[in-house]
């Protein structure tokens, strides 16, 4: 019996389907994260077929349409179901077509971002304490700015453009990251398995990449959940500022400046870009909370 236990069998049902199954079992139990996915997955419909859901151009304007209301008010048209902001341009369409551009900016901030903190942090949990705390300084001093604040003063730096601010959201929320990997890191070294890779002769390249780092994925799996959200947050808030996406880019904060002076003459040119940032971070938000349920071992309930 023993043996059969030690001998692995190419018969029989594979490990990861059953993974995904016990993930998704405790997934499924947050009603608030299985909600915030099914908005997020009609987020990411809209972001990947943008071109194709679109009624118009999203930066056509129609001169005779200036202001019009959505169809449920007196003097909508279908033409327009969301109406049209002061330049006469669909809003529907730009809605739809920010949804692309907010979801790229997430996509872009929480890749780099990733990327360069779980590369400092194993760094820092295998490097001489010297250098560990030199890193970690560095990452303390630019987490005592506020961090919009901060992007905000880096897009001032490098030029207002939306390229730019990725950039600087990017380097914002990359001290999350490296303090996060190297805690984990730190918290996996004194394990009995990286002691006996150690023992047989592993590389420290090797116990970084192939040993360690594995199991520090689930709360940066997390994090990335959460920083995307944050990344569309910070990116419509520098477009509001004027210094994220320029006009005519249809982008959520760039929709919001552009029609603050109209908020009571005409309510939906704020309203829905304002609903739509909301409805979107707060999904992630929630789908981040299952995340973390799902993946850390502690919140699991027997």
């Amino acid at each position: 019996m023993s043996s059969d236990a030690t001998v692995p069998r190419k018969e029989g049902a594979p490990e990861r389907p059953g993974l995904l199954r016990e993930f998704w079992y405790y997934f499924r139990e947050n009603r608030g994260a299985v909600f915030g996915l099914w908005i997020f997955a009609a987020f990411a419909f809209c972001a990947a077929f943008a071109p194709y859901l679109v009624l118009h151009d999203p930066t056509e304007q129609f001169r005779e349409h200036f202001l019009q209301p959505p169809v449920w008010q007196d003097g909508g048209d279908w033409l327009f179901p969301l109406g049209t902001d002061p330049l006469g341009r669909d809003i529907a369409s730009r809605l739809i077509a920010g949804a692309r551009l907010s979801f790229f900016v997430g996509v872009v901030v929480v890749a780099v971002a990733a990327s360069g903190g779980i590369l400092i942090g194993l760094l820092a949990g295998f490097a001489p304490k010297w250098l560990d705390a030199i890193i970690m300084r560095i990452m303390d001093i630019i987490l005592a700015f506020p961090s919009l604040l901060l992007a905000l003063v880096l897009v001032t730096i490098l030029g207002p453009s939306l390229v730019n601010a990725m950039i600087a959201i990017a380097i914002v929320l990359q001290p999350h990251y490296v303090r996060l990997t190297r805690a984990s890191v730190l918290a996996e070294r004194q394990k009995d398995y990286v002691t006996a890779a150690r023992v047989v002769g592993a590389s420290r390249l090797r116990l970084m990449v192939v040993t360690v780092l594995p199991n520090c994925l689930a709360p940066i799996i997390v994090q990335g959940a959460l920083s995307f959200s944050t990344a569309i947050l910070d990116a419509a808030a520098l477009g509001f500022l004027g210094m994220g996406a320029q006009p005519p880019t249809p982008e959520w904060g760039t929709m919001l400046a552009e029609a603050r002076e109209f908020i009571l003459r005409a309510w939906w040119v704020v309203t829905l870009p304002g609903l739509a940032i909301l409805v979107s971070v707060l999904a992630i938000n929630l789908m981040g909370d299952g995340l973390r349920d799902a993946l850390d071992p502690r919140l699991k309930r027997s």
